[in-house]
This record gives structure tokens, C-alpha cells and sequence, in this order.
């Protein structure tokens, strides 16, 4: 008879330091969400989540191609009528530089309970300081080639 075979809960947390300086948004938010969601371990499971923590340095400084820091809009809605507010990728980068980030990583994770849950395991900071040093974090060097 087969057997699935069902990986156990790791207790183990994982800390992670990713650089953004100058690299690219879409390239970057892709990696970031497929080590959240763990699928760099062996004993990758999609309905379990894998204690792995981001720690994501200087939001404020990625890159964006082409014309988008024009031309690319964000929208919100308060609800009420003519509750629309846009604003173009250039002016949130610098008022909210996290924004960018927190909505592009979290629109790459699974919907639901367990995303919500590894997007609480994402940190962003705007420059290059975090206070989580005690969790002794390894930096990563991404190749988005």
C-alpha cells in the first residue's frame, strides 16, 4: 500500500536579511514569496508553514523598469462615493516606501489563513537598519538574473 508521506511541524524559526538596493520590483517580490512560502526546503509541504522570517532592507531605494515610476498608478477606495485615491509609484516611494513591497509580496502569496500568516513573517524596513539582531538573521544574495 503507498503511503503520502506528511512532513512534521518545524519549531525551528529561520531568519533571512534580503537587500532591495537597486534591484528589480517584480524579480525581487517573486523570490521573497517563494521563500516564505518555503519551497527552497526538501521537505516542502503547500499547506504548512515553513517559520521562515524576511527580514527586506532599504524598501526605498528598489528599482522599477521603464517608464512605471510615471506612469503606474496606485489605486484605494475609502467606500464612500468619490472615495478614489491615486497615486503614481513616485509619490508613494516617498512617503510609504514599505507599501510598494508589502502589496506586491503579499498579492504573490496564497490567500487565506496561511498567507496571512506568512505575510506577518515579512519585515520591511525603508533603510539599512532592523532591531532583529538577537535572531542572528543570514543574508541572502538573490540572483535575479
Amino acid at each position: 500500500m503507498n503511503k503520502t508521506y506528511i512532513p512534521q511541524i518545524k519549531i525551528n524559526n529561520q531568519w533571512f536579511i534580503v537587500n532591495a538596493e537597486n534591484q528589480n520590483l517584480g524579480r525581487l517580490s517573486s523570490k521573497v514569496a517563494q521563500i516564505l512560502k518555503g519551497k527552497r526546503i526538501t521537505t516542502y509541504s503547500p499547506h504548512l508553514n515553513s517559520n521562515i522570517y524576511i527580514i527586506l532592507l532599504n524598501s526605498k531605494l528598489i528599482n522599477i523598469t521603464g517608464k512605471k515610476k510615471l506612469n503606474k498608478i496606485y489605486k484605494k477606495h475609502s467606500g464612500h462615493p468619490g472615495g478614489l485615491k491615486e497615486r503614481t509609484f513616485h509619490e508613494i516611494q516617498a512617503k510609504q516606501p514599505n507599501k510598494i513591497l508589502e502589496q506586491s509580496i503579499k498579492g504573490m502569496l496564497p490567500k487565506g489563513r496561511l498567507g496571512r500568516q506568512l505575510f506577518k513573517q515579512l519585515k520591511i524596513y525603508p533603510e539599512n537598519i532592523h532591531p532583529h539582531e538577537a535572531q542572528k538573521p543570514k543574508i541572502i544574495k538573490l540572483d535575479l538574473d
